[in-house]
């Protein structure tokens, strides 16, 4: 399965200041089986309700979008809590998305913060519910929609080439460090 999902768009986001606001950089990095084809850049507001549609617009819009097969997402929301509906990136795009943790998610301090400090938290709280709980597969947490958990695993070990993360999403943190810091810093 994996040969037909080696095509592939990976995004993370940018790291920044506790007390910024506004709009945050997200890096989408373009693979070809195990090739880096090319990146670009998006925004999305800071805990805001936008991830979906400007990750969509992005794909949609890339000139790499004929050949991907794949979304892969690290984490399910971007720039603090503008989380990702998994279902509607799929069904705008028309490509699975796979979301991939290193860390088990902890669904309950999601509900928390979600509830008690970010606008909006209702209606994000049921987005990261729709989702799913978090599944352990090839040595990562995944959420997913629009492909199989057998799909799932085989992504993950086809592209775990230097660790168990995925090498697409590795090289977006890198660049998404490099972008919102000047170098890139964190173990992705």
């Amino acid at each position: 399965m994996a040969s037909k999902l080696n095509h592939v768009i990976a995004f993370d986001d940018a790291p920044f200041a506790p007390a910024h606001r506004g709009d945050v950089a997200v890096v989408g990095v373009i693979y070809a089986d195990h090739r880096p084809e090319g990146v670009l850049v998006t925004k999305v507001r800071r805990d805001g309700a936008n991830a979906t549609a400007r990750l969509a617009r992005a794909v949609l819009g890339s000139r790499h979008y004929r050949h991907l097969r794949l979304v892969l997402l690290q984490g399910i929301a971007l720039a603090g809590f503008n989380v990702v509906d998994i279902d509607d990136l799929s069904k705008q795009t028309g490509l699975p998305v796979l979301v991939v943790s290193r860390l088990k998610p902890d669904p309950e301090a999601v509900r928390r913060a979600l509830l008690s400090r970010v606008p909006g938290g209702q209606r994000k709280w049921r987005l990261v519910r729709r989702a799913g709980a978090s599944k352990m597969v090839a040595g990562m947490w995944i959420q997913r929609a629009g492909l199989s958990s057998d799909a799932a695993s085989d992504v993950l070990r086809h592209f775990a080439i230097h660790s168990k993360l995925p090498e697409p999403l590795r090289l977006a943190h890198l660049v998404a460090g490099a972008l919102g810091g000047g170098e890139s810093r964190h173990r992705p």
